[in-house]
């Protein structure tokens, strides 16, 4: 990881969401969503 780079979790609905913080910008993982709605296949909401 660079120097410039952070990771971190929060937590939404009791399921952790991860977070890389890269500069000033904020991404979160979208995967970590999707496992909420359908966690046997998450990638069907991502492609979706």
């Amino acid at each position: 990881m660079k120097k410039d780079e952070a990771t971190a979790e929060i937590i939404v609905k009791e399921n952790k969401v991860g977070i890389l913080r890269v500069g000033n910008v904020n991404y979160i993982s979208l995967t970590d969503l999707a496992k909420y709605q359908n966690s046997s296949v998450s990638s069907f909401a991502v492609k979706n």
